[in-house]
């Protein structure tokens, strides 16, 4: 394979990586920041593609995106009442969530599984448009979403030094803390949610449209990837605490993930397979700091048993 190809290749997983990265972003502040497991992400994502699919179709390209957005953000606000106001679990009220909106993304969409977008203005081919006269005209996808990605990344770094953004973060670490200091638990875990999941619903959105479809199952798995590329961005900042390298690790392991798929199937890896490399990131990832902190351990009892066996002999 020659060197364009490679290029080609590079691209197009740097193009779905960043569309990734805002589901990652949305875990950074929902798992990381509310130490929330939102397991409602797969139907939040495909909620805001529906939601922009049907928008852009509508006529309004550049409404899908905050239209994608609020239905996030009521996707977020219903997981978040059912945890916070009656009593269910967490991971249950994610997983509740997700059942619904898979009836919720059918009723939008006529009960119809797919929507072309082949013929729609999209944000994309208007920035092809804009772009086509210009040396950048095969990059427009990928400016398009550099721009997108780096203005949540500037939000979320404002965001969290603010006096809600570290409320929320004092509801992660410490709840019982934060409601003796006259702080509502309820409202920072709702607004956490809202905003994160907003995130979720945009990256669903513009998967959509870079697309140029909608699919009632592009969401399956999502939380998976999102989480395995958000371990994974963690690595290369493990010694910062600093919320911008945080949130720029996040993107990179999202990039990072794609190039992985991409490899994966440039090496003719079936494609029912990808679901299981995505399970065994996720493994190693968690399980590495715990194992490789075990590895020592484990060499010096080795090492004594066969001392010991050598004496016996």
């Amino acid at each position: 394979m020659g060197i364009d190809k490679w290029l080609a290749l590079g691209q197009t997983a740097a193009e779905l990586g960043l569309v990734n990265a805002l589901t990652v972003l949305s875990l950074f502040l929902s798992y990381s920041m509310l130490n929330v497991c939102d397991l409602s992400t797969d139907g939040c994502f495909t909620l805001g593609a529906a939601v922009g699919t049907l928008t852009a179709i509508a006529g309004y390209p550049w409404l899908s995106l905050p239209a994608a957005m609020l239905a996030g953000m009521i996707s977020g606000f219903v997981t978040a009442t059912l945890q916070t106001r009656m009593g269910v679990q967490s991971l249950l009220a994610g997983i509740v969530v997700n059942t619904g909106l898979y009836s919720v993304n059918l009723a939008l969409t006529g009960n119809k599984a797919t929507l072309p977008l082949n013929k729609t203005t999209t944000i994309f081919s208007m920035a092809k448009d804009l772009l086509k006269d210009t040396f950048l005209a095969g990059q427009s996808a990928l400016i398009v979403m550099l721009i997108v990605v780096a203005l949540v990344v500037i939000f979320l770094c404002f965001f969290l030094k603010t006096k809600l953004g570290l409320a929320i973060r004092a509801t992660g670490s410490n709840t019982d803390m934060v409601r003796s200091s006259s702080i509502n638990p309820t409202f920072t875990t709702t607004v956490g949610l809202c905003v994160s999941n907003a995130f979720t619903g945009l990256s669903g959105c513009l998967m959509a449209q870079q697309q140029k479809s909608f699919d009632i199952n592009m969401g399956s798995g999502m939380v998976t990837v999102a989480l395995a590329s958000l371990l994974i961005g963690g690595v290369f900042v493990a010694k910062h605490k600093r919320i911008p390298l945080r949130a720029v690790g996040a993107v990179i392991g999202a990039i990072l993930f794609r190039i992985v798929y991409a490899l994966a199937l440039r090496l003719n890896m079936p494609a029912f397979m990808l679901k299981l490399v995505s399970s065994v990131i996720v493994v190693l990832a968690i399980s590495g700091p715990y194992l490789k902190k075990q590895l020592p351990l484990v060499l010096r009892r080795w090492k004594a048993s066969r001392e010991g066996g050598l004496k016996d002999a």
